[in-house]
């Protein structure tokens, strides 16, 4: 379990695809620090540690989660958003955030708000998942490329987030443009009252 904090970008030093897997090399500056079978977010997505060599390491991710996410698009040199799981005696200064990406979303307008911006972002609408709690509210969190948001102007396939100049220098979203594709979880607590109430 995660909190939307990233802690930093780690840099993609390899891509190895091995039948549908493929495994992601990496560095931060965290890896000292790291165990194998520790699970790391990337870009949002809960991935364990399965090999840690010469000041980087290694996470494997298979078609499933190439399909869900954006980590199949990745390339040497790209910025990736890390969190290690949350330590559980702290405060919760994002959300609860699972790693479990929903799907992906696009980048369709980035909006300048005078030192900050607001990012909009589509995703494919989806009655029968929206009625499970796979949708937006305002005000509500959603999580993108890893980092714990508050929506604002949620429609029923968009959402917008305002970034603020911290956020956009020590995440990705400095490289994240109109076309971006950007990995999206819905909030789980809205999940579990969708479900709830179909009772």
């Amino acid at each position: 379990m995660f909190s939307g904090i990233v802690e930093e970008f780690a840099t993609v030093k390899a891509l190895v695809k091995e039948q549908g897997n493929v495994h992601l090399t990496l560095t931060c500056s965290f890896v000292d620090e790291l165990k194998i079978d520790q699970s790391v977010s990337h870009n949002g997505v809960c991935l364990t540690v399965v090999d840690i060599k010469d000041g980087c390491y290694t996470v494997t991710a298979m078609q499933e989660t190439l399909l869900r996410s954006n980590l199949g698009e990745l390339k040497v040199g790209d910025k990736v958003n890390v969190e290690r799981s949350m330590i559980m005696n702290g405060r919760l200064d994002g959300h609860i955030v699972q790693g479990h990406v929903d799907q992906t979303a696009e980048c369709v307008e980035v909006r300048d708000a005078d030192g900050s911006w607001y990012y909009t972002f589509r995703y494919k609408k989806d009655d029968v998942m929206a009625a499970k709690g796979y949708l937006t509210v305002d005000k509500g969190s959603v999580c993108v490329n890893g980092v714990s948001l508050t929506v604002c102007e949620p429609t029923d396939d968009s959402f917008t987030v305002a970034i603020i100049p911290y956020t956009y220098e020590h995440t990705n979203f400095h490289t994240i443009g109109v076309g971006t594709k950007v990995n999206i979880e819905f909030d789980i607590i809205g999940k579990y009252i969708a479900r709830i109430f179909k009772k």
